[in-house]
């Protein structure tokens, strides 16, 4: 049984499985939009507290800042692609206007950071926060929902060293 991480999940009994426990020695790649700064400087914060947390020190740390969301998933891309790093976190925040702007930019990223991951075999984790109002991104940036960075950054630490321990392709 997994007893670290969110969430618990028990494997039946007789079935084979794999899990692992972050460790301190990886290498995390952090991209981090400048757009809706207030909102993705929280998560950056974040981030950098949970990547320490599991006992990351900052020089294995690389921030990488872009303009907006929609810039996010080209530069996880080529972090990914370059190699160095066990993981890549994309930190971003886009709110709702009054144009379909939104919907492009949100759909968008998603899919650049879900191809980024899918193309190089790193793990991309999305920590981009997308709200309808100014209030419900602070309140996904440390407020009521927690930090969307630092959940960003665990998923991206556990990923990291489960990448390690499966097999690769022979």
């Amino acid at each position: 049984m997994s007893e670290f991480g969110v969430g618990t999940i028990v494997v039946p009994d007789g079935c084979n499985w794999i899990a692992v426990r972050p460790q301190s020695e990886l290498d995390i790649a952090i991209v981090a939009s400048r757009f809706n700064a207030d909102v993705v400087q929280k998560l950056l914060d974040g981030a950098v507290a949970e990547l320490e947390s599991h006992g990351i020190v900052r020089d294995r740390i690389t921030v990488v800042l872009v303009p907006g969301a929609w810039e996010l998933p080209l530069a996880c891309r080529r972090l990914a692609e370059a190699g160095g790093h066990h993981a890549v976190i994309a930190l971003g925040c886009v709110i709702r206007g009054e144009t379909p702007h939104f919907d492009y930019v949100c759909a968008e990223a998603a899919r650049g950071i879900t191809d980024a991951a899918a193309a190089t075999g790193v793990p991309v984790a999305f920590g981009v926060v997308t709200a309808n109002t100014l209030e419900q991104a602070e309140a996904r940036s440390g407020g009521a929902h927690g930090n969307k960075g630092n959940e960003a950054a665990d998923a991206a630490v556990e990923m990291a060293e489960l990448m390690r321990a499966l097999p690769r392709r022979r």
